[in-house]
């Protein structure tokens, strides 16, 4: 039977009861275990350890613990460490002082300073430079710190939230995190579960970028063909929301009727490996030519290079000739 027969086609959105938490969209039990944590740390102004895979919406729940904090008014800033530079991370989180160093032409006011008052949200916190581990332990310590350049410590009143997708202990164990930083950094920590482990999250997702994408590019999709949800369901989604949120795209831009098909979807979400490159085909010159610049790149060894092809020194010497590889 075909995609396009009616009972094996979900035509329209089953209405599973959806949650919206500040951005993350669920039906999970899961989830909603997470949102208690997320609301009873908010009320306070401890730094705290998101942990989650990504794609799984670390950022959005750093933006819940702020909207739901006595901080809600103030800045809210992010910032993934995985982006800075290594030179410049420091003038990132802190600021510079004009002269500082080559192209610091005037002073720049950092992220800690901007976030005063507020809550400042560091993703992939294993990333930063150990000096910079060093000099953000002594911010969350003292709540004070000092521009690159600068002389003069600078007061701040910041509430942190990191997140990483790896484990801070085995990063302190391979020298990559300061331990002390660890433990000052994960006061309460908070697990994102990955979408596969989310139970219907990833149908009720499905139809919420389905309604998404309906409103943004005007068209009408009102229906999944049977085989296209199983292979959503039934995939791993290492990209967790950020991937099937893209799937979802991606299919609406391949769909040219009303119900999103298996065919819509890429070549992994389908269960395929990836179409392979075909080499091109050579002409028995062109293999020949080849055979014998690989022969000669083994070893410059003319004579060997013809005992190697299976040919005599004068056999090499003269098709060299004739394929222009004499030189």
């Amino acid at each position: 039977m075909s995609d396009s027969q009616a009972h094996l086609t979900r035509i329209e959105d089953p209405g599973l009861e959806e949650t919206d938490f500040h951005g993350l969209i669920t039906a999970s039990d899961q989830m909603f275990e997470l949102f208690n944590k997320i609301t009873r740390v908010a009320k306070h102004d401890t730094p705290t350890l998101v942990r989650g895979e990504s794609g799984t919406g670390k950022e959005l729940v750093a933006r819940a613990i702020h909207r739901l904090s006595r901080r809600a008014r103030s800045p809210f800033h992010a910032v993934n460490c995985a982006t800075l530079r290594p030179d410049l991370a420091a003038s990132t989180l802190f600021g510079h002082m004009r002269g500082a160093f080559t192209g610091a032409v005037s002073n720049h006011v950092g992220l800690f300073e901007r976030a005063d008052g507020g809550t400042l949200f560091l993703d992939e916190i294993v990333e930063l430079p150990s000096d910079v581990q060093a000099q953000l332990l002594r911010v969350l310590q003292e709540r004070t710190f000092i521009p690159v350049g600068g002389t003069r410590h600078i007061s701040v009143d910041v509430r942190l939230v990191a997140a990483t997708h790896q484990s801070l202990r085995e990063a302190v164990a391979a020298k990559k995190f300061r331990e002390d930083l660890m433990y000052r950094l994960r006061v309460v920590p908070l697990y994102l579960p990955p979408l596969a482990e989310r139970g219907r999250d990833i149908e009720l997702l499905t139809w919420y970028f389905i309604r998404r994408n309906n409103a943004i590019m005007g068209k009408k999709i009102t229906g999944v063909a049977a085989s296209a949800m199983g292979r959503l369901k039934a995939y791993h989604w290492p990209g967790n929301v950020r991937e099937l949120s893209n799937a979802i795209e991606h299919a609406f831009i391949m769909s040219d009727g009303d119900t999103l098909r298996l065919d819509n979807f890429a070549p992994e979400i389908r269960g395929e490996a990836p179409p392979r490159r075909r080499e091109p085909e050579l002409t028995p010159e062109e293999s020949e030519r080849l055979n014998i610049l690989r022969a000669l790149e083994e070893t410059p060894n003319r004579s060997e290079a013809a005992r190697n092809l299976g040919i005599s020194r004068t056999t090499l010497w003269r098709k060299m000739r004739e394929l222009g590889l004499d030189d």
